[in-house]
């Protein structure tokens, strides 16, 4: 059959994703169900203030960081499902013409979630063997030690049910996206070349044209690049500033994430980007543009989205830090008044800036090496 258990474990972005979702609701939630045995300990005011804080924390935290990296996970899963589609239109159409329904290959569309649940499983065990520090971190003067139990549920919660869920997803987006005509499958996809267009002896008319043209028709590479450096821009401040709030270890263990998330999407976007795109390159290599011409057209639409996604990000750390030291730990004395850290914005955005030059610079030399011959050998 086309669709082979291969096909799932290529789908790398999507387990690291499922990674870090399940890695931080590991401990999260396993201190959230371990300590709420301690309630009746509780003697005094302020040790109740911060108990109430600290389970509010994990709540916070688990849904914060599930939720928006479930939906992460959801649309890069629906995204590679329309490239494999795609890229492999004329076999699912000769499969389709020898009398398969869209019902039953959609169904083979199950092992996507093979990925799901590779990364459900790595993040759950690193997330349980990290608990223990955790617990340290978010220890409450006046109650006895907290330890770390094994709760059955959570496994199953956290690999078996976002395995069972992302599969179904990918079946069912499968046979919307099948429900074409065998002939249009039989053609392949088609990749639009722009002409080459004049106006006043100039050239730049194209050039713009192919510049919108990429843009436009990337939307969903056009999200991934602002959440990359959204990751980055949030996860590496928040991370830098967590020891004046919490424990250094949750610091890096912020930053760490960050900065994996951030590095895959980017690699995964940039990636597909210039391999959606290697015959507009090479015809315009073969046209006689410029590598700077190129590289401009293919990746410079994306620059503004990422800046875009570094600054949203810096707003959103910092209005969730702003929640959680006012509202979250509000009745705690100890907890120290939260305010925007410049130094820490200007050296993140400095190596952000740093981070996705080199990255651009890499690319173009991947562009540099694409020419007619290899486009011509892989059709």
């Amino acid at each position: 059959m086309l669709i082979g258990w291969k096909d799932g474990l290529k789908l790398f972005g999507i387990s690291i994703v499922c990674v870090c979702a399940v890695f931080v609701c590991t401990f999260m939630l396993s201190f959230y169900i371990d300590v709420q045995s301690f309630r009746d300990a509780v003697l005094d005011s302020q040790t109740l203030a911060l108990y109430n804080a600290q389970v509010a924390t994990a709540q916070v935290c688990s849904v914060v960081t599930g939720g928006v990296l479930s939906v992460i996970a959801v649309i890069m899963l629906i995204f590679y499902i329309k490239l494999f589609i795609d890229g492999h239109s004329k076999q699912l159409g000769i499969i389709k013409a020898f009398g398969y329904s869209d019902f039953k290959i959609a169904l083979k569309f199950w092992v996507f979630g093979l990925s799901v649940f590779f990364g459900c499983v790595i993040g759950y065990i690193c997330g349980y063997a990290v608990a223990p520090i955790i617990y340290d971190g978010m220890s409450i003067e006046g109650l006895p030690e907290i330890t770390l139990n094994f709760h059955i549920m959570l496994p199953f919660t956290l690999i078996n049910l976002p395995t069972i869920l992302l599969s179904v997803i990918a079946c069912v987006y499968a046979f919307f996206a099948l429900r074409q005509p065998v002939m249009l499958l039989l053609k392949g996809k088609s990749q639009k070349i722009l002409k080459k267009q004049y106006k006043n002896g100039k050239e730049k008319p194209f050039l713009t044209e192919m510049f919108f043209k990429v843009l436009s028709s990337k939307k969903s590479l056009v999200f991934f690049v602002t959440f990359s450096a959204f990751c980055f821009g949030t996860m590496m401040q928040m991370g830098l500033t967590m020891d004046e709030l919490s424990s250094q270890t949750m610091g890096y263990i912020i930053l760490i994430i960050g900065l994996i998330l951030a590095i895959v999407t980017m690699f995964m976007a940039i990636t597909t980007l210039i391999n959606e795109n290697k015959k507009n390159i090479s015809i315009m290599k073969a046209f006689g543009y410029s590598l700077k011409e190129c590289s401009l057209c293919v990746l410079g639409g994306f620059i503004p989205f990422a800046i875009l996604g570094f600054g949203l990000g810096t707003a959103y750390q910092y209005g969730l830090l702003q929640l959680m030291v006012n509202v979250v730990f509000a009745d705690v004395g100890t907890i120290p008044e939260y305010t925007f850290n410049v130094p820490i914005f200007f050296i993140s955005f400095a190596l952000f800036l740093v981070c996705y030059i080199c990255t651009i610079i890499f690319y173009i030399f991947r562009i540099n090496k694409i020419s007619v011959k290899e486009i011509m050998l892989e059709n």
